[in-house]
């Protein structure tokens, strides 16, 4: 790869870090976009980039519970998938490969980076709000994110992943066995017991 290259892939990656969805319904579809990738077309990885960058953003964010880990882990997710673009087949979910790069990182992370206070969701994460809110509707508000945050941060990121991939994305056991790469039964087992910590920490709030 020259630098040109180097420097395009580092820019997409680099977008990454940004979290807005944007696809126009034009543009070609996942499989269209892998080809041209695997004959060397970065302006169509860009495109890919941009389709997926905010769902790995999000997932590597339940999954490290730090804006900064998460960001790290996008860009290495899609300077990853690039460097490994030749083996996808291109029958399979571009997402589903995506995500397992995603999960295995912040896996990975989570098992060697040394343990640091968990950062709450900042107020311009998306959620869904009250019409102007008075000051003691704000504040339960902020107490129930805090909650839930803190609930979420207890689990670990193995369980943490199949909550993002089934609750948040809603995908289907067979889709979260791809993308964490273990079998349905795993799935529906973590499943299970992440809902059921999450109902014991958040009975008396919700």
């Amino acid at each position: 790869m020259n630098n040109a290259d180097k420097l395009a892939l580092n820019n997409c990656a680099a977008a990454a870090s940004h979290p807005v969805h944007e696809t126009a319904p034009d543009e070609p579809g996942d499989r269209d976009l892998v080809a041209r990738c695997q004959h060397g077309d970065l302006d169509a990885y860009e495109l890919l980039v941009r389709r997926y960058r905010q769902r790995v953003f999000a997932l590597a964010y339940s999954m490290v519970r730090h804006e900064q880990d998460a960001t790290d882990v996008a860009q290495e997710t899609f300077v990853r998938a690039w460097q490994n673009i030749g083996q996808f087949r291109r029958e399979a979910a571009v997402y589903t490969w995506l995500y397992r790069i995603t999960t295995n990182l912040c896996i990975d992370r989570a098992r060697h980076r040394e343990r640091r206070p968990e950062v709450a969701l900042t107020d311009d994460a998306p959620e869904p709000v009250a019409k102007n809110p008075g000051p003691v509707e704000e504040a339960q508000r902020r107490e129930l994110r805090w909650q839930i945050d803190a609930a979420l941060a207890e689990l670990s990121p193995e369980h943490r992943a199949v909550i993002q991939l089934r609750e948040f994305e809603g995908l289907e056991y067979a889709e979260i066995a791809a993308a964490v790469g273990c079998n349905i039964g795993t799935v529906m087992s973590r499943l299970f017991y992440a809902r059921k910590h999450l109902q014991n920490i958040l009975r008396e709030v919700i």
